[in-house]
């Protein structure tokens, strides 16, 4: 990448996440918006100016934003506006694949996988690769050039010094110089408030470990499965004309249920002899239905399927949460009967 002139961004992960949660949130206001209006048309006539239009000048916005500005808000403000724009565009899929339109099924199956994608997108940016020196020396001079802009709070100031901390020469002499020189600035929130949001990651960390919502949320997982299963053949069984059933999507499902309920009753064998091999296995269930099974969820319900995906995710931040303990080297918890 760097024969092309392109460094990796240290902090690429959160102004990602940024554009992803305003694509989402744009995405799913536009559709409630809508459906409470009664699908309402903009223009007369012949003329309908589609909200793709729309998506696609708030797009170029936040190009125009990033091209023309430089520091931290104008590259926050780029990501949400083109994360506002992406949404609107996105929303319109079925305009652009199908002669049904807006109303095309699957159009909410393909908008769940466009944004899993994005956000496995995001995960990779926000993993654990190494920076090279190169790359540490330039996104520290970034850093230091926003800090001349809009200031730098301790927290960023640190990270930057971190970057260029094993990096020699006259370059990390003169960032550390403008870093330095970088005005003070304070946290965009406010302590009580970033005191209360640590508190409450604290508890929702012990809520986590706790040995009954494990057990809920590891049955979850091996019955997930089985009422998958079971849903599928009540809504066979309902559903009669073969129009109002999307069959592929239903097939995927099935599939994919009976995959989630073999590894489920797998982890669930192991569970007592290796207990951080079921929890990967337990893990492997949650992704299969957040990644595949949820899209062919979506494109059967609609965005219905909502209520499943947020109990995913729940289960999914579970899990992590338990193998991360169990990875060596983490802080064991210790039983409440152990405790002195």
């Amino acid at each position: 990448m760097h024969r092309f002139g392109l460094v990796r961004a240290a902090n690429a992960a959160a102004y990602l996440r940024g554009f992803v949660l305003s694509g989402i949130a744009t995405v799913l206001v536009t559709r409630a918006s809508l459906a409470q209006a009664g699908y309402p048309k903009v223009g007369s006539g012949n003329l309908h100016i589609a909200h793709a239009l729309w998506g696609g000048l708030l797009m170029a916005a936040g190009v125009v934003i990033a091209v023309v500005f430089l520091g931290r808000p104008a590259r926050m403000w780029a990501t949400v506006v083109g994360g506002v724009g992406f949404g609107l565009f996105i929303d319109e899929i079925g305009k652009l694949v199908h002669k049904t339109g807006y109303f095309y099924r699957p159009a909410a199956g393909l908008i769940y996988l466009t944004f899993t994608l994005l956000a496995v997108l995001t995960q990779r940016a926000g993993g654990r690769t190494l920076l090279t020196p190169r790359e540490r020396t330039v996104n520290a001079a970034s850093a230091a050039l926003a800090g001349i802009t809009s200031g730098l709070t301790p927290e960023e100031r640190r990270a930057a010094v971190r970057l260029i901390e094993e990096v020699d020469g006259e370059a990390q002499a003169a960032l550390l110089h403008l870093l330095a020189a970088a005005p003070d600035r304070r946290p965009a929130t406010p302590r009580p408030v970033r005191t209360a949001v640590a508190r409450a990651r604290t508890v929702a960390g012990r809520l986590a470990a706790h040995r009954m919502v494990l057990r809920v949320a590891v049955c979850y997982l091996v019955a997930q499965g089985a009422l998958t299963m079971a849903g599928v053949i009540a809504d066979d069984a309902i559903v009669t004309r073969a129009g109002e059933r999307e069959t592929g999507a239903v097939a995927a499902v099935a599939c994919c249920a009976v995959v989630s309920t073999v590894l489920g009753a797998y982890g669930l064998a192991r569970l007592r002899r290796d207990r951080t091999a079921a929890f990967r296995v337990f893990n492997a269930v949650v992704l299969l239905d957040i990644l595949a099974g949820q899209v062919f969820k979506f494109t059967i319900n609609q965005f219905a399927a909502l209520s499943g995906l947020a109990i995913d995710l729940l289960v999914a931040w579970i899990i992590a949460t338990e193998l991360r303990r169990l990875r060596p080297g983490s802080p064991r918890r210790v039983p409440a009967a152990d405790r002195r």
